[in-house]
């Protein structure tokens, strides 16, 4: 930023600061868990995984998406694995990719049946559960949750306690409220169960369409364990970030304040793209955070008021230039020690209109829950269980809604993640079936079994009919 710059940021009482105290770069110690052949944790680099979009049933395609992902670079690959009929086919898929050179790690994604996840474990290389659907009580959790760690241990395989925000059971809820202490409560009851069974082999994450709930979820989770020794991995990602520019920015905000603090041992950027798409992002992040380390805990200010962050940035592509604005800016948004930001930029040799720079950091500011100035997409990446062409319907929700400044819009592929996941949102567009779609307002479905072709003139219909449309 030049010295005219500056003054004229001064002179609009907006402060500027450089580079906060240098900190060293260091990760958080953690255990080393081996998924398949290849370890994370540990002493190991922050590894990189992905989730398939075709139905695990389609072996063919199940296989040809795996073999282009770990083209791309991903380290793990995680298929859904619902039913005992796709568990049965993930042993298929790994033996046509074993057959074909490639010994990518599988990850079974497994939400409500314990009975599927026993399945999967004496098949796949790590299976994931959801703590809110592994058992109405924490009795009957625990009991689930032994019979699963016999079976991992006797098969060797690793496992993931995902907590995903929002989909918390009741008797969490009913505790704690669907927050950030109730996600940790929730990890925490299954971590006490696996340490008491001698069973380290586990990955725990903390998941959240919301960046700060997602972050701070994280921080406490960590708080927990260490006060109780545990030293489990973490396993990073921002849930439903939805595409393009405002996807990156939402992973990058949340993963990489996360990375830049030492946290992390293995990543997924969630983006509402082909999957392939998003192992670069995740590439870039594990490089570039550690250049923007930041202290272990929370930052506190070096003013009583919140500032505005200003900063240079040179960058070689606008991919590079969204991921670095984002880890060196994302944790001091967060945490309220800025509340705006402003930026020069160059990328590849060339300076960034200011009208450009100025939408960027709004969409910056938007990513950290700063400040809402267009309309915020819940998008799910999709999976097997997906039942439309997500990133085409999320395309044409946005070219209708575009204009709704603050309005937040879930488009989910089914019902599964969709009423959890969607938990901030004001509406949803949730996949009810094949063709079939529900419009949701907060959580309550308003219009159900829609047509999909009519879906989107519905979704209108109902802004409209709320008071929540203008014209454009």
């Amino acid at each position: 930023m030049n010295d005219s710059t500056v003054k004229q940021f001064n002179n609009s009482t907006i402060q500027q600061l450089n580079n906060s105290t240098p900190q060293t770069y260091t990760r958080r110690a953690s255990s080393e868990v081996t998924v398949g052949g290849l370890a994370m944790g540990g002493k190991n680099p922050v590894r990189i995984q992905t989730m398939t979009t075709t139905a695990t049933t389609d072996v063919a395609a199940s296989v040809a998406q795996c073999l282009r992902v770990a083209h791309a670079g991903a380290d793990y690959v995680r298929l859904t694995t619902q039913g005992l009929r796709e568990t049965e086919a993930l042993k298929i898929i790994k033996t046509g990719l074993r057959a074909k050179g490639c010994t990518i790690p599988l990850i079974a994604d497994v939400h409500f049946t314990p009975t599927v996840a026993l399945a999967a474990a004496a098949i796949a290389d790590k299976v994931r559960i959801n703590p809110g659907n592994f058992g109405a009580s924490a009795e009957e959790a625990d009991t689930h949750l032994q019979q699963l760690i016999a079976v991992c241990k006797h098969h060797r395989t690793a496992l993931r306690i995902g907590v995903n925000h929002g989909s918390l059971s009741p008797r969490i809820t009913e505790h704690y409220g669907d927050t950030p202490q109730g996600m940790v409560a929730s990890a925490m009851e299954l971590l006490r169960t696996c340490a008491a069974h001698d069973f380290n082999q586990v990955v725990v994450s903390m998941k959240s369409s919301n960046t700060r709930v997602m972050v701070e979820a994280y921080r406490l989770l960590v708080a927990s364990m260490d006060a109780e020794n545990m030293r489990y991995p973490l396993h990073l990602g921002v849930t439903e970030a939805g595409d393009g520019d405002d996807g990156r920015l939402k992973s990058a905000v949340g993963i990489g304040t996360l990375l830049a603090q030492g946290l992390g041992d293995t990543i997924r950027v969630s983006l509402t793209e082909p999957p392939e798409n998003e192992i670069p992002v995740a590439q870039a992040l594990v490089h570039l955070a550690p250049q923007y380390p930041i202290a272990a805990n929370n930052i506190q200010p070096k003013t009583t008021t919140p500032f505005t962050l200003c900063r240079d940035y040179h960058a070689a592509t606008r991919e590079e230039l969204l991921l670095r604005m984002a880890c060196d800016a994302g944790a001091r948004l967060l945490d309220g020690v800025a509340d705006d930001f402003k930026m020069n930029v160059v990328i590849g040799g060339k300076p960034l209109p200011d009208t450009e720079a100025e939408t960027l950091s709004l969409a910056l500011l938007q990513a950290a829950r700063v400040r809402f100035t267009h309309p915020e997409y819940i998008a799910c990446p999709g999976c097997g269980r997906t039942l439309f062409d997500l990133p085409r319907t999320l395309a044409d929700v946005r070219a209708r809604t575009a204009h709704l400044k603050g309005l937040k819009i879930a488009v989910m592929g089914c019902i599964v993640n969709g009423l959890g996941e969607m938990a901030d949102a004001d509406y949803g567009y949730v996949g009810a079936g094949h063709g079939k779609v529900t419009l949701y307002k907060a959580k309550q479905p308003v219009r159900k079994n829609i047509p999909q072709e009519q879906a989107v003139d519905e979704l209108v219909a109902l802004l409209k009919e709320e008071g929540d449309w203008t014209e454009r």
